[in-house]
């Protein structure tokens, strides 16, 4: 008997097919989810009913595609009432993001990688100012020696650690 690890739902965030958290969150997830199915049942009777002909005798076919955007609009209405009693927070950005297309996944991703990079960035600016003062340490030695305890302090000395510390060594 192998034991299997669950795969990610592929209309949920949630690692497996468990059933929606408790209270609104789980309320506002099944309906997004019941509006998901309403929108794809509105799809499909769009496509049949365009496709559809005459019936045998000569009448049009029944359109239930009023009964269908009626579904739809019912239940983006218990979502904009549950919405209501949320307190989350979304920030504008992201809803924009996401109006023009593209996928919050990656979007967070490419912020990541920016966040990366621009820390990479800062690290490697610390360093140049850490080998700039190194070298300039060195050369105030080698012309000022009566600055070399200052420049230089000694490990025994707990006050000049915390001073280097700080940066004002």
């Amino acid at each position: 008997m192998s034991i299997s690890t669950p795969t990610p739902a592929p209309d949920s965030p949630r690692n497996s097919q468990s059933p929606p958290p408790s209270g609104i969150q789980g309320t506002l997830e099944a309906e997004l989810l019941g509006l998901a199915h309403k929108l794809y049942n509105l799809g499909a009777t769009v496509i049949n009913d365009s496709t559809k002909d005459r019936n045998a005798d000569g009448k049009p076919p029944a359109k239930n595609v009023g009964l269908r955007v009626n579904e739809v609009v019912q239940s983006l209405e218990v979502i904009d009432k549950v919405a209501l009693q949320t307190n989350a927070m979304i920030p504008r950005q992201l809803l924009v993001d996401i109006d023009n297309a593209k996928n919050p996944m990656q979007l967070t991703r490419e912020r990541l990688e920016r966040a990366a990079t621009e820390n990479q960035f800062m690290n490697g600016k610390i360093a140049a100012i850490q080998s700039y003062r190194d070298y300039l340490n060195e050369a105030l030695c080698q012309n000022f020696p009566e600055l070399e305890n200052h420049l230089r302090p000694t490990v025994e000395d707990p006050q000049s650690e915390s001073n280097d510390a700080q940066g004002t060594g």
